[in-house]
Formats: structure tokens, C-alpha cells, sequence
């Protein structure tokens, strides 16, 4: 996600070179999993300062918001996780391994997947930022180091407490690289053995995560699926170059990632389009046969340009609750359309987030509860019909 501000909001709404192709690319498994999922990363942070959620299917029920999710069909979480995250804002240090970990193994306890998304920073990491840690140094082998030791040592602590993992995202949306400057990449770099080049760094501190990994399964750990994070997943182009780049440094081969993650949000740029997603998707399905996975999205239920421009949007849904369920309906066809049955899980960002409704974007609620802010500091979020997106799709 691509963070824009932080504001709370009172707002309810109603009801191109590349990879040849191989030949042959198998398929899936015949049945695999799909996730589906959501962010709830700051859930805790919400209810430690008087949030609660109430069940309009249940009678307005107070219950825990993974319990309204999950009666909607919400299989696996989605938790990030920084550094120091008191080293950037001087706060709380919500995100980080203590907070993190806390609601893992609640979540884990109630039977959910869980999906680790590394940020590799002290505050959020997205295109257009991915601050190195404050702590951490600068020159590329103390980095890579530092790096591999952070990610065994996170691994292990999950181990230690008794939560398996089932994806681990080494960085959050690395289109432009991570641990910044040293790790950054331009991808519009041309021509293409140029690009490669660029490549280099980020593909050195991407091996050296991805040997945090092993090196947490050496030592006990369970083995989690290990994900690349890009943002822009309809950009056929972009996956390609990007994809084909990494590897094309000979520091990275395919069998060092598991799993494709793309953010697809529907307010970012008109091209953004079901069909856009499917072509690059079945790309990279016939590529590389592996799963992929659109891990960020949401749809507003409020979006009247009170604060900023109302967006163009990729496809012509309603801003409201219906459009909601049939924006993320449609992408989960999509994904689950993907050749060879490769397209594997769809995630909803931060749908209880009650006093940042916008999500990041250009409009001003696309949460899947209705809040009420009458007795603030003391919150309350009302599931919207909404919260079932995952319910029977």
C-alpha cells in the first residue's frame, strides 16, 4: 500500500525482456489451498486504545473482528512487521517483533494461517520508500549480514513461541528494491542487460534474506513459503523486466522464491483492469509455474472527494458495499482463473483499520466496518455486509 496520511475519519457508508517460456510448465496441485485473507496488523494497536467490533449478523454482538472475518470466509492473516519502529516515530513500537508475534499466536491459536510481511524497516516500506533501519549499516556485506541475521533470528523467535508460518514476504512491494540506497534498483533502467546490472545489490540482500530462511529451517524452524512482493501486479511489463532482471544476475534463481505476491488496487492508474491482471498473471504463471498471489487490495464504500480528487477507478463498480464484494469477487475469479491452476489467494488490507479508513488511498473509507465515534476515544466498528467477501466466492 502505498501510505498517503494517517487522519481518522467519522464516515459510514450503506449497506520487454524477460524469461523465455518453457515448454511443458506443469500444473498445480489439483486442489491446492487458496488464501484468503486479511490484513490485521493493527488490530491490536485499535483495541488497546478502546476499539471493539460489533456482529450485525449476530445482533450487534460484541466479538473479536478475526471472528466476524472469519465467519466471512477469512482463512489466513496477514501481519507486518518492523525493526525498531520506536527508532523512527519515538512511539509505541507497534509492528514490531514483541507486537507482531502477540497477535500471531492469537491468531494462530484460533486455527488462521499466518502470513509474515517483512517491511525491512522501522516505519512502512512501499514504492515509494524503504528506509533502511536506523540501526543498521550501510555498506552492502555489513547490510547483507545484518539482514540474513534479522530475518533467522525473527524466524526463530515465531519457532521458539510455538507459531508456524505459512508465507513469509521477504519485503513489502520491492519494486524499486529495499534498504534504501543501497538496495534501490531503477527499473525503468534500459536497455535490459543495463537493467541486470542495477539489479545486482538488491539481488545480493534478497539471497542473504532468503538465507535467514534457510538457516531458521536448519536450526528447527518449519519451512514457510518465501514470497516477492511487487506492487502493480496488472503490469505485465513490470513483473517481467523485474522478474527476469533478478534472475538474470546469477545471485538469484527461481528455486530461491516460492511464491509471486502482487498489490492490485483498483485507484492507482485506469489500467489497473481484471483483464490487465489475468495477462500478467498467466504470464508469469507460464514463466515460472508457481503460485501467485494478489496479497493488497480494497475497495471504497465512500469515496465523494471531500479531502482529495475523487480517482478514476479500473473498473465500474459502485463506491459502496456492494462494490466492495463485487471488486474483490472479481479478482478472486481472476486470480483463481490463472493457467495451470497457479492463481492461489487473495488478500483484503487492513479491513478493521477504524481510524484510518481511507487506507491509503484518495478516499475516505474502504474498511469493512461502519464506526462510530460517538463515545471517542472509545471506537466502535459495525461489520458491513462486506465483511462475508470471502464467503462462499
Amino acid at each position: 500500500m502505498l501510505f498517503r496520511n494517517l487522519l481518522p475519519l467519522v464516515f459510514l457508508c450503506s449497506v520487454s525482456a524477460a524469461p523465455t517460456p518453457e515448454s511443458n510448465i506443469p500444473a498445480a496441485e489439483a486442489a491446492p489451498f487458496f488464501y484468503k485473507g486479511h490484513d490485521l496488523s493493527s488490530l491490536k494497536m485499535l483495541e488497546e486504545t478502546g476499539t471493539t467490533y460489533r456482529d450485525t449478523e449476530k445482533g450487534n454482538a460484541t466479538r473479536p473482528a478475526e471472528a466476524i472475518l472469519g465467519d466471512g470466509g477469512m482463512n489466513t492473516v496477514r501481519l507486518r512487521i518492523w525493526v525498531d519502529p520506536q527508532a523512527y516515530m519515538s512511539q509505541p513500537s507497534d509492528y514490531d517483533l514483541a507486537y507482531t508475534l502477540s497477535l500471531a499466536s492469537r491468531f494462530s491459536a484460533e486455527g488462521y494461517r499466518i502470513y509474515l510481511d517483512f517491511h525491512f524497516s522501522d516505519t512502512f516500506a512501499d514504492p515509494n520508500k524503504q528506509y533502511t533501519p536506523a540501526g543498521w549499516p550501510s555498506t552492502l556485506p555489513a547490510l547483507a549480514s545484518t539482514l540474513r541475521s534479522y530475518v533467522f533470528s525473527t524466524l526463530s523467535a515465531f519457532h521458539t513461541a510455538g507459531v508456524p508460518l505459512a508465507l513469509v514476504s521477504l519485503g513489502n512491494e520491492i519494486r524499486h528494491g529495499m534498504l534504501w540506497p543501497t538496495g534501490y534498483v531503477d527499473v525503468d533502467t534500459q536497455p535490459f542487460p543495463a537493467l541486470v546490472q542495477n539489479f545486482t545489490r538488491l539481488a545480493t540482500l534478497y539471497k542473504a534474506a532468503r538465507a535467514g530462511v534457510s538457516d531458521a529451517i536448519q536450526a528447527g524452524a518449519s519451512a514457510p513459503q518465501v514470497m516477492i512482493h511487487i506492487d502493480d501486479g496488472w503490469n505485465v511489463t513490470l513483473q517481467t523486466r523485474w522478474f527476469g532482471a533478478l534472475v538474470g544476475t546469477g545471485l538469484v534463481s527461481p528455486a530461491d522464491w516460492d511464491v509471486f505476491g502482487f498489490s492490485f488496487y483498483p485507484f492507482y492508474g485506469a489500467a489497473a483492469t481484471y483483464a490487465n491482471l489475468a495477462t500478467s498473471l498467466d504470464t508469469l504463471a507460464t514463466l515460472y509455474a508457481k503460485p501467485l498471489l494478489v496479497v493488497e487490495t480494497d475497495w471504497p464504500c465512500v469515496c465523494d472527494g471531500k479531502y482529495e480528487p475523487i480517482p478514476d477507478f479500473s473498473e465500474p463498480f459502485p463506491v459502496s458495499v456492494k462494490g466492495q464484494l463485487g471488486w474483490t469477487y472479481g479478482t478472486v475469479q481472476t486470480v483463481r482463473n490463472v493457467t495451470g491452476g497457479w492463481g492461489q489467494g487473495v488478500f483484503y488490507w487492513e479491513p478493521a483499520w477504524l481510524n484510518n479508513t481511507g487506507l491509503g488511498s484518495a478516499c475516505e473509507d474502504a474498511v469493512l466496518f461502519a464506526q462510530d465515534f460517538s463515545n471517542y476515544p472509545d471506537t466502535v466498528g459495525y461489520s458491513r455486509a462486506s465483511v462475508a467477501l470471502f464467503r462462499g466466492d
